[in-house]
């Protein structure tokens, strides 16, 4: 295997790695003023509890999103430069968008005002389904086609980049981070938080599984797939079906493991069809960005492996030790009244 062909596969695990963990962050964002909504809406202690599962990890999650940017920009600068000038202002949105998120989880207990709580929510929110939707639908026109000339060039406008598969890619990124958001939040709460929580995640991911489906099918035939499903696609299926079983059974851990499963397969999926194309050009196909004619040169992609070798292991045995650290539950008890002294909870 050269080089060119390890990195788009260490792309191809970048942005899996993201979605994976930024996914149930997305997820917990998007629905922590439903599940932590309690008491007729103003039970505030539940909203801070569903926010602090994540208290410690969300920022370490969306450094995948930096690195997976910045490994195209090193490995594929041709794909970088064609990508995200042509995308601009969907990048403008995509970054308002992570930074309302981000603003919002320290500025949201700032204030004891509920209507500060609520507007600072009601980013958290809106912020948490723009990023997953935008993102789905930059990565879907990569398969589906955007107008690329000669040079390479991007020739299209803003709304060109509303095909109906991307739009569809952008909507199942969201609609699987909300499922896996709400196991989460059940694996990482107690009592009635966790019960609203199972709640939701038995509703979201029957509708989780009916979009995943139609998604995986449309892409096979999208990449002009056999009759057949391949390996990773059916396995998907197989995956987003077992974990609509599993938040009917109430099985937390199962059903986060199986959404998982679910989100790492869809990108895999998405990457895997698209190879050894970068960029798929609707004006002729003898202009699409292919992983040869948009690499870096090859001692450039060398250097860069091993800094990738040596760095990669090092930032994950870091972010694992996190997890461990953080890993016991969050109470809505510890953000009761008599407990609002205790500083640092957002």
């Amino acid at each position: 295997m050269g080089f060119v062909t390890f990195w788009y596969i260490l792309i191809a695990v970048l942005w899996t790695g993201f979605f994976v963990l930024e996914g149930f962050d997305l997820g917990v964002g998007m629905l922590h003023g439903v599940v932590g909504r309690g008491d007729g809406g103003r039970d505030d202690a539940g909203r801070r509890a569903v926010i602090n599962t994540i208290g410690p990890l969300w920022d370490g999650n969306e450094v995948w999103l930096i690195v997976a940017g910045a490994a195209i920009f090193a490995a594929f600068p041709d794909w970088y430069a064609t990508m995200f000038s042509g995308m601009y202002l969907a990048m403008v949105l995509l970054l308002g968008a992570l930074i309302a998120r981000g603003v919002s989880f320290e500025y949201r207990g700032k204030s004891q005002d509920e209507r500060w709580r609520r507007t600072w929510s009601l980013a958290l929110t809106i912020g948490s389904l723009l990023v997953p939707f935008v993102i789905g639908i930059a990565l879907g026109d990569l398969l589906a086609g955007l107008p690329i000339g000669a040079s390479h060039e991007y020739a299209g406008t803003f709304w060109t980049l509303f095909r109906p598969y991307g739009v569809m890619t952008g909507v199942m990124l969201t609609a699987v981070s909300a499922a896996h958001g709400a196991a989460f939040i059940a694996m990482k709460t107690t009592d009635e938080v966790r019960r609203r929580a199972w709640r939701t995640a038995g509703r979201v991911a029957p509708l989780t599984m009916l979009v995943v489906l139609a998604w995986i099918s449309w892409t096979h035939v999208e990449a002009g797939g056999g009759a057949f499903l391949n390996l990773i696609e059916l396995a998907g299926c197989i995956a987003v079906i077992a974990a609509a079983l599993a938040a009917r059974a109430d099985r937390e851990g199962w059903t986060f493991s199986l959404t998982t499963v679910t989100i790492a397969c869809c990108v895999v999926t998405l990457f895997t069809d698209l190879y050894p194309n970068v960029m798929v050009s609707s004006t002729s196909p003898a202009y699409s960005l292919t992983v040869h004619n948009a690499a870096s040169p090859a001692y450039t992609l060398k250097v860069m492996t091993v800094i990738a070798v040596v760095l990669l292991p090092l930032v994950l045995a870091y972010q694992a030790w996190t997890y461990y650290v953080f890993r016991r539950r969050v109470s809505a008890r510890q953000f009761r009244p008599q407990n609002e002294s205790q500083g640092g909870q957002t």
